[in-house]
């Protein structure tokens, strides 16, 4: 089915660069305030950190490999449902990732970073990475990583997204103390050093986490859109097979003007729904819309429901 919503050129750059300038700041969090302090992270970046200070591949590398491996795998068992700017981030931050410690000066930053001690870089570090990760998601742009291995996992056993995501970052971190890590000036990082590594790593992944959930103005969350419009089928169409959301047409009867009509019900996690009120909009400008936030939403593509049953 051909996609209803179309940008135009305009609107395709300003996301892209939007995109582009999160991947710059996820990189620049990375580059100054956690690398130079031998601080790890979850996800890819931060397993390609650890093998970094292991072995002195660089982490661009690293992170473009497994990335390439994720998406191959990803797409064999999900569907070739990955977007472009999926892909374009993953490229981008993978080479980001390998230009920024040549572009700025270890001068600056000793100065403005290494000298302020790490549990100041483990927070500004989180910050900025997260900030980066939300603008690249509120734009439809994703880097990939441990959002697929969660994603495959959830398709074979029912579990929430988010839980799976951050049991593997969890691992990655604790993983850090298997390695090896070297400084820049060759001397091995001590173990009671790395032992406190690992709770920086904790921090980070909270703070980043939480940057990206107040950039998204809470991403985790879910909604509920009740959508009037005159073109339920072709906007219900749409939805289902274009924006492939779940969708229920609920018959109802307006009380003023004594006409039957259908309402259309869509329930999806708040970084959608920009993008599902493009979809209205380009459809019917003259749709009505309520928009409510959910306190807990069950089932496929959500969370589990944990309540343990008798026998």
């Amino acid at each position: 089915m051909a996609k209803i919503l179309k940008s135009d050129v305009g609107t395709l750059v300003k996301e892209y660069a939007l995109v582009t300038l999160g991947v710059v700041a996820y990189a620049l969090g990375w580059t100054i305030f956690l690398l130079p302090n031998n601080l790890v992270g979850g996800g890819v970046s931060g397993f390609a950190s650890i093998l970094m200070y292991a072995t002195g591949i660089p982490m661009g590398v690293t992170y473009f490999i497994i990335n390439v491996i994720l998406l191959i795998i990803g797409t064999k068992i999900l569907g070739t449902g990955f977007g472009g700017k999926t892909i374009y981030a993953i490229f981008m931050t993978s080479f980001m990732l390998g230009l920024m410690p040549k572009l700025i000066p270890v001068e600056f930053i000793h100065e403005f970073a290494v000298s302020n001690g790490k549990l100041i870089c483990t927070f500004l570090g989180g910050i900025i990475a997260g900030f980066g990760i939300g603008l690249s998601m509120s734009q439809g742009g994703s880097t990939g990583g441990t959002d697929i291995v969660a994603l495959v996992w959830c398709k074979f056993r029912p579990a929430s997204p988010g839980r799976v995501i951050l049991i593997i970052d969890v691992g990655i971190i604790l993983s850090s103390l298997l390695f090896p890590s070297y400084t820049e000036t060759g001397e091995i990082l001590p173990f009671t050093e790395k032992l406190a590594v690992v709770v920086y790593g904790l921090i980070q992944v909270t703070v980043s986490g939480y940057a990206v959930d107040l950039y998204l103005s809470g991403s985790k969350q879910s909604v509920q859109v009740f959508i009037f419009t005159k073109k339920v089928t072709e906007m219900a169409d749409a939805i289902a097979f274009d924006m492939k959301r779940g969708v229920t047409v609920i018959p109802a009867k307006g009380w003023y003007s004594k006409e039957e009509k259908q309402v259309l019900m869509v329930v999806t996690r708040k970084t959608d729904l920009n993008l599902l009120l493009r979809y209205v909009k380009t459809i019917d400008p003259d749709a009505f819309l309520s928009v409510s936030t959910v306190m807990g939403v069950y089932g496929q593509g959500f969370d589990t429901i944990k309540v343990k049953t008798k026998k």
